[in-house]
């Protein structure tokens, strides 16, 4: 007697008896819906099949139940271990809150010898010395560093200009190692390289201290953007930036730019530079509205719309350079594939939820107050101190990280639970930002419908699955950049 059940009853339609798993469902295109479990996985799904779905009526022979399965959105009597497996996933997704705060961003000093009209922090001219931070607060400063959970920390020390107090950044690197706290702290100096030299660079080398600088495309257009005495800005970052391989080592300076309406038109030009100056990557970096960049009316020079364009133009040439057997990665798009495809959050803080404030950077500024990001501290210059959580030598661990004005606005924006954002097929990938938020709608959640940051994220995740869908290709290739981000 044969074992096996003959041939036509494989064949033969069964009902469905599974459970739905939480998800949510978003358009991509007029034919098309992304679901996204709640692990952040997602699945690209021809919208006539998401209410047969939702109403029990997939057959288990359908390939699309196979892959919903397999990706967690339902279970049967097959997989009765998934709600088990979403948990762990989650939990991953989740683990770095407990690991706080990671960045600790030092702002030694305000004084800048450039001039750049959209500078977001609102520098003041290099002679106004009341605009560096003391010896005092640095050492209270110190104190609360060493204070954070997180066993690996980041100090950052930041400007204006961060090189034009160099002396105190030698005496918090060196108060640091004298402490020996057992913590593993990583250290990095923002500048435009126009003060560096090889003393500096000497110190640096001693103490393993990363270079990051700002350069914005090709001679013309750096120039434009960032003006100084001597109209040699590009000529001194890329003589830096030289400078800085010759001493540390080829990766131990990165840089980062910032999108001005000028730079719209150039963003071939802008790739190329980076490519020229042996860069493996850019991060295409809008203008927030914060600082200078409001009052000269340079943040409303172009629209998201506008921005989104340049975004896509400029990527599709980055993709097509990799085609071409030239690697080259663009940062944002990695920062968010990286959510898409791991259970790992990459801890950039517009991309988190709950919100990055806090939680994965803190700033210690040149006056002594502590704000909640280094946006907070833009806004702060701005005349709006919501998310300044506490004064050095004044205030203590526990005061400032639990002040109302760090915990209300975490409990408020967490996107989780906010609106239009908790049914956002979206939401694994994308941020609460409420200091974006509170500074152009003063609410902490902003309307969503309205918000740039809402229109420019969903679109920018929409073009992300939209061409892995459409090219393998770019799926192998943006996949690899999830993995090694």
């Amino acid at each position: 007697m044969s074992k096996f059940q003959p041939i036509e009853f494989y064949g033969k339609k069964r009902p469905s008896t599974y459970q739905l798993l939480p998800f949510r469902f978003s358009e991509l295109d007029e034919n098309r819906y992304v679901l996204t479990n709640l692990s952040g996985e997602y699945l690209v799904a021809p919208k006539s099949t998401v209410k047969p779905f939702v109403e029990h009526q997939l057959d288990a022979s359908d390939p699309l139940y196979k892959e919903l399965r397999a990706r967690h959105f339902l279970v049967d009597d097959k997989t009765n271990i998934a709600p088990d497996l979403l948990a762990i996933k989650v939990r991953t997704r989740y683990e770095r809150l407990s690991d706080f705060t990671g960045l600790h961003i030092f702002v030694v000093s305000l004084r800048c010898e450039h001039s750049c009209p959209y500078c977001q922090v609102s520098r003041q001219s290099e002679d106004k010395g009341k605009f560096d931070m003391s010896a005092a607060d640095a050492l209270a400063a110190i104190d609360l560093v060493l204070q954070a959970p997180a066993t690996n920390l980041k100090v950052e020390f930041q400007g204006g200009e961060s090189l034009l107090n160099f002396e105190l950044i030698k005496f918090i690197v060196n108060e640091f190692k004298a402490r020996q706290s057992g913590k593993n702290i990583a250290y990095v100096i923002a500048t435009n390289l126009a003060l560096i030299d090889e003393a500096i660079l000497n110190f640096c080398r001693e103490h393993k201290i990363l270079i990051s600088t700002s350069l914005d495309g090709p001679r013309e257009l750096h120039n434009k953007n960032r003006p100084r005495p001597g109209k040699d800005s590009y000529e001194r970052a890329v003589a830096g930036i030289h400078l800085v391989r010759e001493h540390l080592g080829r990766d131990q300076v990165s840089a980062l730019m910032t999108t001005t309406e000028s730079s719209l038109a150039f963003g071939k030009e802008i790739v190329d530079e980076y490519l020229a100056q042996g860069f493996s990557g850019i991060f295409l970096r809008p203008l927030s509205p914060y600082g200078f960049a409001i009052k000269t009316r340079s943040y409303l020079a172009y629209n998201t719309d506008r921005w989104l364009d340049f975004y896509r133009k400029t990527l599709d040439y980055i993709v097509d350079l990799n085609r071409e057997g030239i690697p080259f990665r663009e940062q944002y798009a990695a920062t968010i594939l990286t959510k898409m495809f791991t259970s790992t959050d990459p801890g950039y803080v517009d991309l988190m939820s709950p919100a990055g404030i806090g939680i994965g950077a803190v700033v210690y500024n040149y006056d002594g107050a502590v704000y909640a990001s280094d946006e907070a501290r833009m806004l702060a210059e701005m005349g709006e101190t919501k998310f300044k959580i506490g004064q050095l030598n004044r205030d203590s661990y526990k005061d400032i990280f639990l002040s109302p004005n760090l915990l209300d606005p975490l409990d408020d924006s967490f996107a989780f639970s906010a609106p239009m954002c908790n049914d956002c097929a979206f939401e694994p990938y994308c941020g609460a930002d409420p200091v974006f938020h509170f500074g152009i709608y003063k609410d902490y959640v902003g309307r969503k419908p309205e918000s740039e940051f809402c229109r420019r994220n969903m679109a920018t995740f929409q073009y992300l699955i939209g061409k892995m869908e459409e090219d393998r290709f770019v799926k192998r290739l943006f996949l690899s950049w999830a993995r090694h981000s």
